[in-house]
């Protein structure tokens, strides 16, 4: 069974958040779609959701960061809405 993921974080810019953020984009590249600056969405498997968060744990400071998961058994269960400028990089997915 796959889960629809929508992933936000934010990550402090002190004590090397630079570097932390750069890893942080890069793992969560590998496994969902890149949308919006700080935004991941996709869907995975509950292993591969797993595999996200283990590789993800090193590089977030619990004092500094945030990583927000919004959980869904299906994109179509979502409204996704737009306002402003509509940058949908989801489109070319079938």
């Amino acid at each position: 069974m796959y889960l629809y993921i929508v992933l936000v974080y934010d990550i402090s810019q002190t004590e090397n958040g630079r570097k932390r953020w750069a890893n942080i984009f890069k793992i969560c590249k590998k496994y969902l779609s890149h949308i919006q600056n700080s935004v991941f969405e996709g869907e995975l498997s509950k292993p591969q959701l797993m595999k996200l968060q283990k590789e993800l744990e090193p590089y977030i400071d619990e004092t500094l960061d945030s990583v927000i998961l919004f959980k869904s058994r299906q994109e179509k269960w979502l409204d996704k809405e737009f306002w402003g400028k509509m940058e949908d990089r989801t489109d070319f997915m079938l």
